[in-house]
């Protein structure tokens, strides 16, 4: 079934009768590889508003007018102009297929703007898909078209009427009416990127200018507004954020399919409807510091808590007095009877259920099935809103393969509202293939994973940059003098220092790295302690250096991975520490360096 989606808002208001019984059956009659949008405008400067714009990759864009108009209201009507009897006055109008003509035209000529969907060769210059505009008449059947002889006016291969959209007629009669509108067909389809990139153009309120994002832009296309990534949400995402309903929800997506994007917009959304506090969790320090900036920059603070899962348990055990365990000792081991805490308080009736409007949890792959229960319980059940993201190719926290267990079990309610999104945004092609290949032998093919949580493989966005570089060095003294002249290199070019991030796996990797880093005047933001996680703030200008952990939901346009030859660690299992270097490596948004000392470990495999 085909998805409609509004210009903004709600559509349901705005729409004529006819128009609200075409859309259904646009909806019923339409497979779901087919985008339609209503009252969209098109064009560069936006004053044109055609009623429908369907895009399908294999057939193109198709433009309609649609009227309600009914035999006894035309008085006149030629190619140009038609005068209507309204409310005993006679009104002039465009002939509405001129006027989608038109609109067709203005949407074509932007779109041509964007170099990534013109042809090459033989059609060099002509847009990648086909175009075609029509009208439907809602109130006007076949037989009365014909007998008025309304043909001279609209050619019948580019009309549809009243007895054609009716509920009844065959999914595959409605289907060639709209595809005899065209005058030629492609081949080819359209891939997703390119899908996207008209969307970019219907839709320039999902794109993402965020000033954050400058160095993800190519200064050659600036002059036309024209993005190097397409920096939105795909069709999913968009659905999503702005009509997901009520109840539990859960969004299985890649590495860098911008799933934090989508609980951002939902926590903007929800914080105009409830009354009760939202909460947000997630599992590290850092991105929970990042995920509050994200919070503040909306707006939103008073109303959107942000805490990592313990956060939040040791919070609300000191709110309601209850005790809490001695912090000397593993932290682990602490960590583990800190939620047994919680949950004999909650049990007890010590901590109050039901304290929040709504729950989201990123990164829901790293929560245990019992902490789930805990968050399952704290929504306020008149509401009963929870959006769970996650990526079982990111579960680094345990050894774990997968989810490990059914979204049932612990409370969450999501069968038929489960989203998966494959395609990866953030990352160029070069890095996400050179991830990919390297987790392919590890995780990514597990024919172990359920069927509650399958392990999904990411698809690239198709934007293009440098191959990640592999670079073996003699020590690893060494390694870290090498990635420090790369960030001055790169510092000198252009590039500021909070676009950088050095990742390692164990502190002594960090140590050495900050000393090298302070040696050369080179401005560090060191993640190596609670109290520096929470200060984790992406306006300042410093390198942040911090364990691959640590990285987990963030993203920087330079990533320097050290230590490759001493992973995996002793004593830890393979599968999890692979996929600490996949994460590790999807932090990468342009460039991605990966060094070591020797071809031992995952060094020999990246290498080979």
């Amino acid at each position: 079934m085909a998805e409609l989606i509004p210009s903004y808002g709600s559509c349901e208001g705005r729409m004529t009768g006819g128009e609200k019984r075409f859309a259904k059956r646009l909806a019923s009659h339409l497979e779901d590889d087919y985008l339609c949008w209503y009252d969209v405008p098109v064009g560069s400067v936006k004053q044109r508003y055609p009623d429908f714009v369907i895009l399908h990759p294999g057939r193109g864009l198709l433009l309609l007018e649609v009227k309600d108009w009914k035999l006894q209201t035309i008085h006149e009507i030629n190619r140009f102009r038609v005068t209507l009897k309204e409310n005993n006055r006679l009104v002039k109008k465009n002939n509405p297929l001129e006027q989608v003509r038109e609109c067709s035209h203005a949407l074509v000529d932007a779109l041509k703007k964007d170099p990534q969907l013109l042809q090459s060769g033989t059609y060099a210059g002509n847009l990648v898909c086909p175009y075609g505009v029509g009208v439907v008449l809602t109130n006007i059947s076949r037989k009365q078209f014909d007998d008025h002889n309304l043909g001279d006016i609209f050619p019948e291969h580019l009309v549809i009427c009243q007895d054609e959209m009716l509920e009844s007629v065959d999914i595959e009669t409605f289907q060639k009416r709209l595809w005899d509108m065209f005058n030629v067909y492609f081949e080819h389809k359209l891939s997703l990127p390119q899908i996207d990139r008209i969307r970019w153009h219907l839709f320039p309120d999902m794109r993402l200018n965020d000033s954050t994002q400058k160095t993800l832009f190519d200064e050659s296309e600036a002059e036309v507004g024209i993005p190097d990534i397409v920096r939105i949400m795909d069709i999913q995402q968009e659905q999503l954020a702005r009509s997901m309903g009520n109840g539990h929800r859960v969004i299985h997506g890649v590495a860098g399919s911008g799933k934090t994007l989508i609980l951002g917009y939902r926590c903007e959304f929800l914080a105009q409807q409830t009354v009760k506090p939202i909460l947000v969790l997630c599992f590290n320090l850092a991105l929970a510091a990042r995920l509050r900036d994200m919070i503040a920059e909306k707006g939103i603070e008073t109303k959107v808590q942000v805490r990592s899962f313990h956060e939040w348990c040791g919070q609300q055990l000191d709110t309601y007095r209850v005790k809490k365990p001695k912090s000397g000792g593993s932290f682990n081991k602490y960590t583990e009877e800190l939620v047994q805490s919680m949950i004999k308080a909650c049990a007890d009736g010590q901590i109050p259920r039901a304290q929040y409007g709504a729950i989201m949890i990123d990164e829901g792959h790293d929560f245990e099935p019992e902490w789930l229960k805990l968050v399952t319980d704290a929504i306020d059940p008149e509401s009963d809103s929870l959006l769970l993201l996650y990526d079982d190719a990111q579960a680094i926290y345990s050894n774990k393969k997968e989810l490990g267990f059914s979204l049932s079990s612990v409370g969450v309610n999501a069968r038929g509202r489960t989203t998966v999104l494959r395609l990866n945004y953030r990352n160029t092609n070069q890095i996400i293939h050179f991830a990919h290949k390297f987790a392919a032998q590890y995780f990514l093919n597990d024919s172990a994973a359920n069927a509650d949580t399958p392990l999904i493989q990411p698809e690239a966005s198709g934007r293009q940059g440098p191959a990640p570089v592999v670079t073996t060095l003699e020590s690893k003294q060494a390694e870290a003098e090498y990635i420090c002249r790369s960030m001055v290199s790169l510092h000198e070019r252009g590039t500021p220092w909070s676009d950088m991030c050095v990742l390692y796996r164990v502190k002594a990797q960090g140590e050495l790295l900050n000393k090298v880093f302070d040696k050369h005047g080179v401005p560090t933001h060191w993640l190596s302690s609670t109290a520096a996680k929470r200060k984790l703030k992406s306006v300042d200008d410093r390198v942040r250096l911090m364990t691959m952990h640590s990285s987990k939901g963030l993203e920087f346009p330079f990533v320097a991975i050290t230590g490759a030859q001493s992973l995996p660690l002793p004593k830890c299992d393979e599968v999890s520490e692979a996929k600490l270097l996949y994460v590790a490596m999807t932090r990468a948004t342009d460039k991605l360096l990966v060094t070591g000392c020797g071809g031992e470990g995952f060094m020999g495999r990246l290498v080979g």
